[in-house]
């Protein structure tokens, strides 16, 4: 299965990131090919990331990827093997050269290759279509799924089996399982929320990765599904999610959650298995939340939470001290 569904560029060189930001870079180096963009975390050694944060130390340490995107300040702690290459802002110019390198990938392609509506049930074996379809070319759908009325489903979308899709929802740029259920309004696979400003101007983070949502999955009626911009949003086994839910770029669930009604989860976030997080919940980005966390409605999470804690209130602590304080 491929990484992502967008297209890059096939010929990429280090001279070309110098050509598109405000980086400096050693002549030297300019003819070194880069056949990838990824993360600190899941960088080959072709591939380009940034590091701007000593949050991910241990990646920068750790990292095999080619060349990196960083501050002269934070260099030094970067994998030896790593070239660096020296940013005054490594997360604006590094938006700009994932922008150059996948062109097609910043922001929302409204673009469809539409079936027929008349043969949809021919094409698709054994699948139920509600009225007013609309279904690309390129999709994939299992047998014994049910779409409901007026659904639209974009390119680069496959569905597993015994799935059902109710009305007026939307999917892109996603991967679905067997038996997953999503209700009524819901949007999967649109670009997530991530740009900085620079001069006045808007730099936008091109989303290149995908929505994964496992089999069993069950999503509620007005819910919002980023895909991820380097690596891919994902969605763990029979986990379940109420209504009006939020869930950000990149974010991790795990198997077995429970997430109620209006809460959101910002980019970044991992969240382990069987936890659950109460009714208007908020939870910041780039945070780890362990297996069997439980957080209570209306919290506001801004810091880890580890394994088989009960957190509640803002900031969000330990339940027992939440009471005592109160």
């Amino acid at each position: 299965m491929k990484k992502n569904f967008f297209i890059k560029k096939k010929k990429y060189i280090l001279k070309n990131i110098f050509t598109v930001s405000g980086c400096k870079i050693n002549r030297s180096i300019f003819n070194k090919k880069i056949l990838g963009i990824n993360t600190l975390k899941d960088a080959a050694s072709n591939e380009l990331t940034f590091f701007n944060s000593l949050r991910y130390l241990q990646d920068a340490k750790k990292s095999k990827a080619l060349a990196c995107v960083t501050q002269e300040k934070l260099k030094k702690y970067l994998n030896p093997k790593i070239i660096p290459i020296i940013s005054e802002n490594p997360l604006i110019d590094f938006y700009k050269i994932v922008n150059h390198f996948y062109i097609d990938a910043d922001g929302d392609n409204e673009e469809i290759n539409p079936i027929n509506s008349k043969k949809l049930k021919v094409i698709f074996d054994k699948v139920f279509f509600g009225r007013n379809c609309l279904v690309d070319k390129s999709v994939k759908i299992g047998k014994n799924s049910k779409i409901g009325n007026n659904v639209i489903i974009k390119k680069n979308v496959s569905i597993g089996r015994d799935c059902l899709i109710g009305s007026n929802v939307i999917i892109e740029n996603a991967i679905l399982g067997d038996n997953v259920i999503i209700k009524s309004g819901t949007l999967i696979g649109q670009s997530g929320f991530g740009f900085k400003f620079e001069k006045k101007k808007r730099i936008k983070f091109p989303h290149i990765g995908r929505v994964i949502i496992e089999s069993n999955v069950q999503i509620g009626s007005l819910c919002t599904v980023d895909r991820g911009s380097l690596t891919d949003t994902v969605i763990g086994e029979f986990t379940s999610i109420d209504n009006q839910v939020q869930i950000a770029h990149n974010v991790k669930i795990g198997n077995y959650c429970i997430i109620a009604a209006q809460s959101g989860i910002a980019g970044s976030t991992v969240i382990g298995n069987q936890s659950t997080i109460g009714g208007q919940s908020g939870i910041s980005g780039h945070l780890r939340i362990g297996n069997n966390v439980k957080i209570g409605g209306k919290s506001g999470v801004i810091s880890d939470i580890k394994d088989n804690m009960v957190v509640m209130g803002y900031p969000a602590k330990n339940i027992r001290e939440f009471v005592r304080t109160r």
